[in-house]
């Protein structure tokens, strides 16, 4: 279901529709994304920034949060490690190799004891509102991913690439290096100097995920007639783990 959004009416920018599109799950529970067309303009945040890059290029965007803040699946890069084959590229944005890592931070020193008692967590942030809830699958199916073998599971068909900041705090460098050393059609590109939230590097972190979609476009095979009357649209998948903080 979609819903028409109109940004700021201002003299020097007309407004630009965006779309809030909602999506039922299985389980019932409703993923809310944004569907930005070519030219669309939204406040700051990576996601939004990375958008509207991508839309001042003709490419259009739709960006969501993953049900559980990527939890569910045991960290939100490894939806994309078990169904690369349906796609031709994935950016892997600061994405954690190391799933075991990061957990306490998020959870506390007692997290195992908190989950096996109550069965959930709920992360709430300094104003004690909860961001998001944990469930003892979650954590052990997070915890007993196989990064390794997923990695190597991956088909060489698929363009995989790394970007992360080499000042990264949060998900250190190392894990990049990993994805790099195990997935077989790889192309790593490192920040320098840039943090986990590129919070001075936004400009190099758009470019650096344009030029890599830009790339993929241009080693696509010629098109036929047929296919230029029908024109071609290159699929592809960001894999947001730098704003989950994980």
């Amino acid at each position: 279901m979609a819903h028409p959004l109109v940004s700021s009416k201002d003299a020097h920018n007309p407004p630009t529709p965006v779309l809030r599109v909602v999506v039922a799950n299985k389980h019932g529970e409703n993923l809310v994304g944004m569907l930005h067309h070519a030219g669309s303009n939204k406040d700051d945040s990576i996601m939004i920034d990375l958008a509207t890059a991508l839309t001042k290029q003709g490419i259009g965007a739709f960006h969501f949060d993953f049900s559980g803040n990527g939890w569910k699946c045991g960290g939100s890069i490894c939806l994309y490690l078990r169904r690369c084959s349906q796609f031709p590229m994935v950016v892997n944005l600061s994405g954690r190799f190391y799933l075991e890592k990061g957990v306490e931070e998020r959870l506390g020193k007692e997290f195992m004891d908190r989950i096996n008692k109550e069965g959930y967590i709920d992360v709430v942030n300094k104003s004690g509102i909860v961001l998001y809830k944990v469930t003892k699958e979650s954590l052990m199916e997070r915890l007993n991913t196989d990064m390794h073998a997923a990695c190597l599971s991956i088909s060489k068909e698929c363009r995989f690439f790394t970007i992360h900041g080499s000042a990264d705090k949060i998900i250190p460098v190392e894990d990049a290096y990993e994805f790099a050393r195990l997935i077989p059609n790889h192309k790593l590109h490192v920040i320098k100097r840039a943090n986990h939230g590129y919070t001075s590097h936004r400009k190099q972190l758009c470019d650096a995920i344009i030029n890599c979609i830009t790339s993929e476009a241009g080693n696509a095979p010629p098109q036929s007639r047929a296919e230029q009357s029908n024109p071609r649209t290159t699929s592809f998948q960001i894999s947001p783990s730098c704003l989950s903080y994980l």
